[in-house]
Formats: C-alpha cells, structure tokens, sequence
C-alpha cells in the first residue's frame, strides 16, 4: 500500500496488531500464487492494484460514500441483489470470510462440525481484522444452510445492525413467492437505512449496471473456451472474487478491457500456457478470497482451470435482470425470476445444477471435474455423492476433493490431483 491507512483501521475500530498480521500473511501468499505465474495478461495489473489496496483505497472510498450520505451494506450470498442496495444509495460488498483466522474464540461459538466458510466469517469477525464488516452499516444475511440459520443467532454481536433474510429451499410457486416476499421486506430496510424511496429509475439504471458486470463476466468465460487457454483459472478466479468487492462500474471496464487483451490473444492462438494441458472444470463451494490453496496446486501440477460452477463463478453470474419491467413491482418480481433461477444446492431436489454442470463442462472443452466441497457443507458434499457417479457414466471424469482453509493437506492434495491428471492423461 502507498498510504498508512493505520489511521483510518483504528477509527474503525481494528484490532491494529493482529490486522498487521493478517496482512503480513496475505502479502506473500498473493505474491506466491499470483504474481509467480507466467505469461500473465497485462489486464491482470488492474486487479493486482486492486488486491493491495483491497483494505486500504477501497475501504477508504466506501468511507467518503458514507460521508456524502450513502451507506455500506455487506453480505456473504449471491442470493442478497446487488441491485437493490444500490437502488437505495448504498454500496454492497462481501465480506471477509476465506481463511481461518482466531480458532479458539469462534470454537466457543460454533460447533467444531461447522463449515469452514462460516467459521471463516466469525473468525474475521471475532478478532476484528475486517475493515469491510466495520464499515457496513447494515449486514445481510441469508437463511440457505443450517449452518448459516444459527450462525446468525451469534453473529448480531459483531455487527451494527443484521437483517436475516429467509430463503425458500423448494422450486414451487410457494418458493418463489417467498423470496419475492423477501425481496420487499429487504428493500424497505434498505430504504429505511438509506433514508430515502427507491424510485423504479433508480432500480432501472442499478439493475443495468449490475446486468452490465455480469456480461462482462460472462464475455471472460466465453474466452476461456479457447484452446488454448488466453488467462490462468487462478486469474479468472481472482477477477470474479473482485466483483465482490470493487465499484461494478470500474470493475465492469476493467473487466472488458482484459477481455480486449484476451480476445487478442485468442485470435493469434498464444495460450498462457505452451503445450497440451489437461483442461478441468471447478463445480461446488465458493471460494471466497483468499482461498486460493486447491487452484493453486490444479495449476501446480500442470491443469488448467477454465471455469467454475460455484457462487464464485457462473452459478452466481448467470443469466441476468429482465429490463423495462415497469414500476416497482414488476421490477422485484423481475429481480426474484432471475434469483430464484440460480441452481444452489440448498434446493432440494435440484436437477438443474447436475445439468449445468454438464452442459458447461461442454462449453468450455473440459477433460473432467473437480468437485469442491468445504468439510461440513452438508449441501454440496451431498450433492457430489450423486454427481459424482452420474457424471462418471456419462464420460465426465470427477475427483471429489473436501478440504478446509489450512494448508496442511496440501501435499495430500497435490498426490490426489496428480493422480487424477494421470488418470485423464492415460
């Protein structure tokens, strides 16, 4: 970072030592699997600059938004519209939540059997190392895991104020009439905290610059189904976690200005990589930053990622808003069509996900999957046991892989994932 932002961490009430920690680790770990990689697109320097003022700049923009009236708002689901805080003046974020971090204080609030996202979540939370959480003024949660369901019951104590939001878990006209009720209860809090209506203009232009990122983001997906491939799956990766977390507007340029590089790139046919490589497609958890640690070692042993069916990747950018839809009504029910269609594995049964998980392995010229689960995920570890088979006997090669936050299976994994590439090869 170029500028001592100590100032402003301990007017958010940081916990200044171990925040310096923190970073101290993630400064060398980024360095280590982003910055070590060959033949990087020159559009990946935006997101560099972007990754080491993640907890400066940015955090520093979102608090000259709230002195100008606006407001922060943050959450951990792709489920929580992006277009609604907007709409109301605010600025979404995700929050911190991809690496374990103060163990002991969140085991006497958690069960042990709790998944790592969310134990995550309260460790970033508990040891105050989050400047993003401390700037929210308002923290959305959802209603999806059972996890999650009780997780809130603890988690008010660390923020200003926690809206719960319920979730349907069944695709029916009952379902979808719940999330649509939702929807109108989380926009008249964001007005209440706003201060201000939401007028259907102002949702109208927030919905177009959120269906704006997602084509972006889809354009970078299309791309990856050059053989060979023009960027990295840990770049492609790191471009889809920023989302989160940068303005949509920037971001969205940004993002298509890679893709201009890529596309470039895609017409000389220069891959990032020479030679053949096993081509795998990610499906399962999201992998919120900076979980890094399987990318890493798929890459390592010399695969290549080209896309990711997961919260992170296509799962949470598919499909978008269906413009000029009216006045507000229409507008909420247009927002819950298009969010009620994500394939999460909280719906049960929930066909569509094996689906795209097929057609998208078929997009993107895939030699097999890896399924990504978190320990304690019930959700998706449940839904990779039946995956897992029916993909098989279609063709579809999967390694099934559960791991945590910690790097002590790494050579574990890099056995399995060698093996695997082995396997593909043969």
């Amino acid at each position: 970072m170029s500028t001592d932002y100590h100032p402003m961490w301990q007017e958010l009430g940081l916990d200044l030592d171990a925040h310096d920690a923190l970073l101290g680790v993630l400064g060398p770990l980024y360095e280590k699997t982003f910055l070590t990689q060959p033949n990087r697109p020159q559009g990946m320097d935006y997101f560099n600059f972007v990754m080491s003022e993640v907890h400066g700049l940015r955090v520093k923009e979102l608090l000259d938004h709230k002195e100008k009236g606006g407001f922060v708002t943050g959450t951990f689901c792709t489920f929580v519209p992006e277009e609604l805080v907007l709409a109301a003046g605010g600025i979404c974020v995700g929050l911190c939540a991809g690496a374990e971090w103060s163990t002991p204080e969140v085991d006497a609030l958690l069960p042990r059997t709790t998944c790592a996202l969310i134990k995550g979540a309260f460790g970033f939370a508990s040891a105050r190392v989050c400047p993003y959480l401390a700037a929210s003024d308002l923290v959305v949660g959802e209603n999806t895991c059972d996890g999650k369901k009780k997780a809130w019951e603890s988690f008010h104590r660390f923020v200003k104020e926690l809206h719960v939001m319920d979730m349907p878990q069944v695709k029916n006209s009952t379902g979808h009439a719940l999330l649509r009720e939702q929807y109108g209860i989380l926009l008249k809090k964001l007005e209440d905290v706003g201060g201000r209506k939401v007028t259907p203009e102002a949702l109208e232009g927030a919905i177009s610059t959120v269906n704006a990122k997602r084509r972006a983001l889809a354009r970078l997906t299309v791309l990856r189904q050059a053989n060979p491939a023009p960027i990295s799956g840990l770049d492609a990766l790191l471009v889809q976690q920023v989302s989160f977390y940068d303005d949509p507007v920037r971001f969205t340029a940004s993002v298509e200005a890679l893709c201009d590089e890529l596309e470039e790139r895609v017409r000389q046919g220069k891959g990032v990589h020479e030679g053949r490589r096993p081509r795998l497609l990610m499906s399962g958890c999201p992998m919120a930053v900076p979980n890094w640690k399987l990318p890493h070692i798929v890459e390592q042993a010399g695969a290549i990622i080209v896309g990711e069916e997961s919260c992170i990747g296509t799962r949470g950018l598919r499909n978008e808003v269906r413009q000029g839809s009216g006045g507000l009504d229409a507008q909420l029910e247009a927002l819950t069509e298009r969010y009620f269609a994500i394939d999460c594995a909280i719906f049960s049964p929930n066909p569509e996900r094996q689906e795209h998980v097929v057609d998208m392995s078929a997009t993107q010229q895939a030699d097999g999957v890896i399924h990504f689960s978190l320990p304690f995920c019930t959700p998706y570890q449940s839904e990779a046991l039946r995956m897992e088979p029916a993909l098989e006997a279609g063709g579809l090669p999967v390694l099934r892989i559960d791991t945590d936050y910690s790097p002590e299976d790494a050579g574990q994994l890099s056995t399995r994932v060698e093996a695997f590439l082995e396997r593909l090869e043969a």
